[in-house]
């Protein structure tokens, strides 16, 4: 079927021609516009690259090389302080709701004219850990916490590395080799009157026992002369461990030791041995008592941390066996008992 061309269709053909007029002008307009613009060169674009020549990759600016120094500043204090008082501690207290014993250990350095720069070394099964430090660790070290947090997680990209930083002071370290400029800045904030929570396991528990202990906080005491108090906490790999989609409610206990100082000579492995071996006193102190914890470290038959040298079903077995040993580590829902019907 042939259309035909009607008046109104015969009409709209000039119209559209001038309105292709208009456009070709308003091109050739702004193209001459930015010609002069094309024509300048570095710096107000971008230089050229001669053929042949390869340009040197733009430095990362994530993981360990993500710049913190801006969250120890006043106006970044002042925030932190409103999350940590705010909404962090109420996190901690409805998740966790945490027993904080042997602060009494502290009294010592608490009670100078000028206390040291401390560096905690709990134990990590839950990343409700750094909540509950930043709400168990008194003052003075509190408002100067700094929290050694794994590089290759917390500083992958700009947005988590921001927040990580305000919110928790957090500080980007390689979780398998502390490098020289880590160190060396770690070791420059402790110098200044910052305090330090490092996880000497490098990272959480994947199966709910604990890990051995890698060297870092023995190492920054051992360059600072920094105490070391060992911190043992229990329960929060039962509340929001490895591996689990969201968080069940329940209880944790919070247990410091006495400072620990690395002794004149004192190798770096074996300051971190003492370490270990006194968080490891503080897990059975968890579960028992004082003075029972204590007869079994100087027997040296203290529960190890990483749990039994079996594998498989059998060690879920004794890990189950272990939280019934304490309170803490019970969800809250699991609290309930069956009547005894006779």
């Amino acid at each position: 079927m042939k259309l035909r061309n009607t008046p109104s269709r015969l009409s709209s053909v000039p119209q559209l021609r001038k309105v292709a007029k208009f456009g070709d002008a308003a091109g050739s307009a702004v193209q001459a516009v930015l010609k002069p613009a094309k024509a300048l060169g570095f710096p107000y674009r971008k230089p050229t690259v001669p053929k042949g020549l390869k340009v040197p990759a733009t430095p990362s600016r994530l993981g360990a090389d993500f710049d913190t120094d801006w969250a120890r500043s006043a106006p970044a204090k002042a925030a932190r302080a409103v999350v940590t008082n705010g909404p962090v501690r109420a996190m901690v207290k409805a998740l966790a709701d945490p027993e904080v014993v042997g602060l009494d250990r502290l009294s010592d350095l608490e009670r100078m004219d000028e206390p040291p720069s401390v560096i905690f070394a709990p134990n990590h099964h839950s990343h409700l850990d750094t909540g509950v430090m930043i709400v168990a660790v008194p003052e003075p070290w509190r408002s100067k916490l700094v929290v050694a947090a794994a590089a290759d997680y917390f500083f992958d990209t700009r947005l988590k590395g921001t927040i990580a930083a305000l919110a928790l002071n957090a500080f980007p370290i390689d979780r398998e080799v502390t490098g020289r400029k880590s160190s060396d800045e770690l070791r420059r904030l402790l110098d200044t009157g910052w305090s330090l929570v490092i996880y000497p396991e490098g990272g959480r528990s994947p199966d709910g026992w604990g890990q051995d202990f890698k060297g870092g906080a023995a190492y920054l005491a051992n360059r600072t002369g920094a105490p070391v108090v060992p911190v043992f906490i229990d329960g929060t790999g039962s509340i929001f461990g490895k591996g689990m989609k969201r968080p069940k409610p329940g209880t944790t206990k919070v247990v410091f030791g006495a400072p620990l100082h690395p002794a004149e000579g004192e190798s770096t492995r074996r300051f971190n041995s003492r370490i270990e071996a006194a968080v490891t006193a503080l897990g059975d102190e968890a579960l028992t008592d004082y003075w029972t914890a204590r007869q079994r470290a100087a027997k040296g038959t203290s529960p190890k941390l990483t749990g039994p040298e079996y594998n498989g079903w059998r060690r879920q077995w004794a890990l189950a066996e272990h939280r019934k040993l304490g309170m803490a580590g019970q969800r809250r829902r699991q609290r309930r008992r069956w009547p005894d019907l006779g």
